[in-house]
């Protein structure tokens, strides 16, 4: 059903909703509380989508921002395009699949199959912006000497010369050609960090400005945006132009070095102003789904920001966690994972393992228990990923679960590479909500579990000090990874020593 620009939607008696922006998760599901956003303001950091999904078979999509609010039983819609309002699906999943095929089906092909096969390493927290050829190759030989499998290695920021300046900076990376092929043959796929801005005082600066790719404000000057770096121009990457330069950058770092794939940052719609001037006029959110198309050409990929492009190959990561337990750190991984899938974003990463907020990680007491727990959290997500070195902050006892858990993902590798594979062809989600997977059974406030594909129920403990949780069981038989068998439905209480992550497999 099309509807006019704004619509006042009548809760329906016990309707849940989810959607939005991935980093509301923990609001959600949404209909209870008064909770209200403008998509067209900002993206809250994370994945946004015109998109809001109902427990009882219905949604609504645009394909622009709209403002959404839910307050006194109603939910309130008010578009900048026509709405539409899908009705007469008969559960969540229904509506979800229906939506998928028609407004953001899913493109053949996955990326990279060791992101999901194999834990990822991020270099960030433990080298923040110092990182070096050298410490690059420390990093990686410590994994291996801890008995944690070969991944993905990422190089994050400061590996290049200034902002836009995509070339190894030769004083930090003297022989980078070698170091990739070292890391080649110890099993590792190498990522650089990268973002859209251009430092103005720099020659790639002089170079760009006079070709017209950068972006410019509303006067038709060329725009410097403030970051959480500084001060810097923007490729307009609605131009076909600018998006041919930053390929022909990074296409020559593949050739020449070897890398294998990028880790393209920042991109937020916040970065962006409604009445900028750029080759094809767009939104906030406009700008932030042109930088995420950037990522297409490479299988090994990975944002953080991105408005819709739900069912393309790209690797969404939840936003950067606190080291801490509630409210925006380990608490948030599985609402806001949650809440990616039921987006459309298939292909997710939780945050790195402890935290990645960087302010928060070397100001904020090391909890061995936080990293644990974050670690199994993490194990059975379609991906994980470290980076603070778990060998440099923890004594042996809690390293070693650090590293069952590392193992533990690789163990199911190949059915979360399955799993990825069917989302390519069905839209369905990797981590899936328990009430989209089980209708009618009461679960949809349920966010401290998730189901891996539709066999595998996990419940990772997410609070301090717990050796036992309450665990929900859907219809079925369960048999845990302790042996115990579970007939469905029941909620029980269970133990879970600091060893332990629970989960069960259905049938």
């Amino acid at each position: 059903m099309m509807l006019n620009d704004e619509q006042l939607i009548r809760l329906l008696p016990g309707e849940y909703w989810w959607g939005g922006r991935t980093a509301d998760g923990g609001s959600m599901p949404y209909g209870a509380e008064l909770f209200r956003v403008d998509l067209d303001e900002n993206h809250n950091g994370n994945q946004a989508s015109p998109f809001l999904l109902s427990s009882k078979g219905r949604y609504v999509w645009s394909e622009e921002p709209f403002e959404f609010r839910f307050e006194g039983g109603n939910l309130t819609v008010t578009g900048k395009g026509a709405l539409v309002l899908e009705e007469g699906h008969a559960t969540l999943k229904e509506a979800y699949l229906h939506a998928s095929r028609t407004f953001f089906p899913p493109a053949p092909g996955i990326p990279e199959e060791l992101l999901f096969t194999a834990p990822q390493y991020n270099l960030w927290i433990e080298l923040l912006y110092e990182p070096t050829q050298e410490k690059v190759l420390q990093y990686a030989r410590k994994v291996l000497e801890q008995g944690m499998p070969p991944g993905v290695i990422m190089i994050d920021d400061n590996w290049h010369e200034p902002y836009g300046t995509w070339t190894f900076h030769s004083g930090r990376f003297p022989d980078p050609g070698r170091m990739v092929q070292e890391l080649h043959a110890m099993g590792f796929k190498v990522m650089l960090w990268l973002c859209p801005f251009i430092s103005p005082d720099s020659l790639t600066f002089r170079q760009l400005e006079p070709a017209g790719i950068l972006l410019k404000d509303r006067e038709g000057k060329t725009a410097l945006r403030k970051w959480w770096n500084g001060y810097s121009a923007v490729l307009d990457c609605t131009h076909p132009g600018a998006v041919k330069w930053i390929h022909d950058r990074l296409d020559a770092l593949q050739n020449e070095y070897g890398i294998d794939g990028f880790k393209l940052d920042a991109g937020d719609a916040e970065f962006y102003e409604a009445d900028d001037q750029a080759f094809v006029p767009s939104t906030r959110s406009g700008h932030s789904e042109a930088w995420a198309r950037v990522g297409l050409n490479y299988r090994l990929n990975e944002y953080r920001a991105c408005w819709k492009l739900a069912g393309q190959p790209l690797v969404q990561r939840l936003k950067d966690k606190r080291h801490q337990w509630k409210e925006d750190g380990l608490g948030a991984l599985i609402p806001d994972g949650l809440a990616q899938g039921l987006l459309g974003y298939a292909y997710t990463c939780p945050d790195m393992i402890g935290g990645g907020e960087y302010g928060s990680m070397t100001s904020a007491r090391m909890d061995p228990e936080l990293f644990v727990r974050s670690a199994q959290c993490s194990a059975l997500f379609p991906m994980m990923q470290f980076s603070a070195a778990p060998w440099r902050l923890l004594d042996d006892t809690h390293l070693g679960y650090c590293v069952e858990a590392a193992r533990l993902h690789t163990q199911f590798g190949s059915e979360i590479l399955e799993l990825a594979r069917h989302a390519s062809v069905t839209g369905e989600p990797v981590m899936r909500h328990m009430a989209y997977e089980f209708p009618g059974q009461g679960l949809e406030t349920v966010k401290d579990q998730f189901m891996l594909g539709s066999a595998i129920l996990v419940a990772p403990v997410v609070e301090k000090g717990g050796r036992s949780r309450r665990v929900i069981f859907p219809e079925g038989s369960w048999t845990g990874d302790d042996g115990s068998l579970v007939e469905g439905p029941a909620v029980l209480e269970i133990e879970v020593p600091l060893s332990r992550l629970p989960y069960y497999r259905k049938g």
